[in-house]
């Protein structure tokens, strides 16, 4: 869609890059062994000479007209708008920039940024500015080490440069597009040629055509989402009738059925707490009221918001009720999406910042000089960026009062960081409108690349700190995990003094097995934009989120996500489960929700960065070897036995054991120290995996400073449980501040005095053997849920 390349060259055309004019007149030399000149009679050399000089100045120039048409066309193909649609006609393509190998941003005259540009379409674009500057340049594309086409071609008077790309050996024939000169050009993949990053679509600049073809899929999306989303909510308010008519029995025979849950006695008396409280706020005597354990935070952290929660979408608001608060920051990525970066501060230490201030910076990372550290009223806080889960935003860290992820940080005394994904609660480009469907165009890939390296910049800026902390949850992991990758951007792990992961999310455990996962896997990527779109992901939900009464929305959407998740509320505090969903969820693209659970990636090879194949094939070494346990399905345990089927898995296991433990890792020697915390009873991802993949020299330069499993926590817990900060928070803190490059210029976190600095010599100390029995396998899910559900409330 979108592509301009056949539209009449008689019309307005793309400026292209301005050209010295001795470019279009430039004699042969005597010597040019292409010129006419060495076959003519000396005795008319002269007349010889200025024809020589007439036809090179004019094969020159129908050259560079060539080639200031194709790139003219080109930079349309990939421009904002159309040429005569353009109301700033100078704002155009003009080359594309490449963060890293596999990931190019179209940038624009104006310093814009395009997203969503394939790697070949890229790699044109700068071709032909090359050619119109400097002359014909060759791109070789190659295919498995043989070269299967070429774009560009030299002429007589410029020696052949050539380039070569490598292809996907895939890419199948009917690939192949007529191009313009008539000749058929390859159509390269357009993103990673790794199998778990496929190409991205490319939508072209708007177009009667493409706003047809948008509109009918908005128009298709609209109703067939909506279709799915009420089949989830009648799912998930059908699944709880068991759980109505257990509770309506404990009443019957006058039982308190909440007494079966696990904190019971903590929830009423921290209910009664909050309850005492609001009553003080409300006749304005905010004196005290936290409970006798809370007196010395009370007396430290004065709240300026109370009373009875009105349940809002405002983690500034909940951070004034335990007496911090919270400044927004605007940052724009690579590609040019404006993200939101929350700052929480003590209002005591810290004054908040103008709006000026605090305003996008544009979109280089790492390249400005940080902000000396203060040195006012003592030592600076060392600084820890949180990044948050699927579909949810950054105020997941923000909704357990006290207990919550970033205020407990932020008291012990780390400068917090909470940072939020590209589109979040309010979708924004710096050109990209919401309904170009360019603005939905990205995955995982996209956040781990572009989104994460843009929020650590920024900290880096505003703290003055040469490397900070990052705090990772579920998807967060992901993207991080996927960022730190050797070939992806390594060097963001020289930005980091450690990698702490809640819930990490490598491999898929056995809930992606459920019906409602198994339909969007088995629909085509075609079906999967008309069911789903080309732009945000089920948009209804946002619009509900706006209309609904807060306690509703909050019940509902606990009760949706945990018939999807298979959650429960179990080990939370359920007096704040309707605030905990005002934060989710989000605007998130469909093609990301295809990366999760479409056919081609996760859902498919059920690991973020290895082939089902090469997961396998690794897995079945570690039973051959006995060091680790065999967690394939009960087909893939077969292939073991004979037959030609048992034959190609001992080949496979061979093979597998000819190569180094190190020959498939993900991670290079610039990965930071890692520290893992994994939810036992999470079915939605399997941690232990991950951890016996370190544990088992597969990454042999990740170094792995702690590591922990839970085994009654479930996937949310690791963030909302009554007791993380008991399990989880106190380890984070104290972590974090052993890996801290710079303990003697920072203040010393409160519960850290004696915690010393750790030695990277020091061997990690892993789980017991039997924690990290993966029960990922889908037979297990009906068989290992017993005690699930029963927490499930109402």
């Amino acid at each position: 869609m979108g592509d301009s390349s056949s539209r009449s060259g008689s019309r307005t055309m793309t400026q292209p890059p301005s050209q010295p004019t001795s470019t279009t007149k430039v004699e042969t030399p005597a010597n040019d062994p292409h010129s006419d000149r060495s076959h003519r009679p000396r005795t008319s050399s002269s007349a010889s000479g200025a024809s020589t000089t007439t036809t090179s100045s004019h094969r020159s120039a129908a050259s560079l007209a060539k080639s200031a048409l194709d790139f003219s066309q080109q930079a349309e193909k990939l421009a904002h708008h159309h040429a005569a649609d353009n109301d700033n006609d100078a704002d155009v393509p003009v080359e594309a920039h490449f963060i890293t190998p596999h990931d190019p941003v179209v940038v624009t005259s104006e310093g814009h940024r395009i997203p969503g540009v394939p790697l070949e379409e890229a790699h044109k674009l700068n071709l032909l500015r090359e050619e119109l500057e400097d002359g014909p340049h060759v791109v070789q594309i190659k295919q498995e080490g043989e070269v299967k086409d070429e774009v560009g071609k030299p002429t007589a008077r410029h020696s052949q440069s050539t380039d070569q790309i490598a292809v996907a050996p895939d890419q199948k024939s009917h690939d192949m597009q007529k191009s313009q000169s008539g000749s058929l050009r390859r159509q390269m993949p357009p993103s990673h040629t790794n199998p778990l990053f496929p190409p991205l679509p490319l939508y072209g600049p708007p177009s009667l055509l493409r706003d047809i073809q948008t509109l009918i899929f908005r128009f298709t999306s609209f109703w067939l989402s909506l279709a799915f989303l009420m089949v989830i909510v009648l799912g998930a308010l059908f699944t709880s009738i068991p759980l109505v008519a257990k509770q309506v029995w404990y009443k019957l025979t006058l039982r308190n059925i909440d007494e079966t849950r696990p904190f019971y006695a903590e929830e009423v008396k921290r209910k009664k707490a909050r309850n005492d409280l609001n009553e003080k706020w409300k006749h304005n005597n905010l004196k005290k009221g936290l409970g006798p354990d809370k007196e010395e935070v009370a007396d430290e952290y004065v709240p300026t918001e109370g009373g009875r929660d009105p349940i809002v979408c405002d983690p500034g608001y909940y951070a004034r009720r335990v007496g911090l608060d919270i400044e927004e920051f605007h940052v724009q990525t690579e590609d040019g999406f404006i993200i939101d970066l929350w700052h929480v501060y003590d209002p005591k230490e810290y004054t908040k910042l103008s709006d000026e201030e605090r305003q996008a910076r544009g979109p280089h990372v790492f390249t400005e000089s940080g902000k000396k550290l203060k040195d006012s009223t003592g030592k600076p806080k060392f600084p820890v960026l949180l990044m948050h889960g699927l579909l949810q935003s950054a105020g997941a860290y923000c909704v357990n009062d006290e207990d919550s992820l970033a205020f407990y940080l932020c008291k012990s005394g780390y400068d917090v960081w909470l940072g939020n994904n590209r589109c979040g609660f309010r979708p924004k480009h710096t050109i990209l409108s919401y309904s170009d469907p360019r603005h939905f165009c990205w995955n995982i890939r996209q956040m781990g690349v572009f989104d994460l390296p843009a929020l650590v910049s920024r900290v880096l800026r505003e703290t003055g700190f040469e490397k900070i902390g990052l705090i990772a949850h579920s998807q967060g992991t992901t993207q991080t995990l996927v960022a730190l990758a050797k070939e992806q951007r390594p060097d963001l792990g020289a930005r980091l003094t450690v990698f702490c992961a809640l819930a990490p999310a490598a491999y898929a455990g056995p809930l992606i097995g459920k019906a409602y996962f198994k339909f969007m896997r088995v629909i085509s990527p075609a079906l999967f934009r008309i069911v789903f779109g080309l732009g945000a992901f089920i948009p209804l939900m946002m619009t509900m989120h706006r209309l609904l009464p807060p306690r509703l929305y909050g019940w509902l959407g606990y009760k949706v996500f945990s018939f999807l998740f298979d959650w429960s509320d179990e080990r939370w505090e359920r007096d704040l489960r309707n605030r905990m969903f005002q934060f989710a969820p989000v605007y998130v693209s469909a093609e990301s929700m295809r990366w999760w659970l479409g056919r081609d990636c996760f859902a498919n090879h059920k690991c973020i960065l290895a082939t089902k194949e090469a997961v396998q094939a690794e897995e079945r070494e570690d039973h051959h070897e006995g060091t680790g346990p065999h967690s394939l399905g009960a087909g893939d345990a077969g292939g073991a036995k004979g037959g030609a089927k048992g034959g190609a898995s001992a080949d496979a296991v061979r093979a597998q054991l000819d190569k180094p433990r190190g020959a498939t890792a993900w991670y290079d020697e610039r990965a930071p120290p890692f520290a893992l915390w994994v939810a036992g009873n999470d079915d939605l991802v399997d941690g232990r995996k991950l951890l016996r993949r370190f544990e088992n020299g597969r990454e042999p330069h990740v170094r792995v400073v702690h590591s922990k499993v839970i085994p009654e926590y479930e996937h949310l817990d690791v963030i909302w449980a009554m007791d993380a900060p008991q399990q989880i928070f106190c380890e984070l803190r104290e972590v974090l501040w052993k890996t801290c490059h710079v303990r003697d210029l920072c203040r010393v976190p409160k519960g850290c005095e004696g915690v010393e600095a750790w030695d990277p010599r020091d061997k990690p100390a892993w789980p017991a053997s039997d924690e990290l029995q993966s029960s990922s396998s889908e037979e297990t899910l009906s068989g290992g849920r017993e005690g699930k559900g029963k927490g499930k409330g109402q």
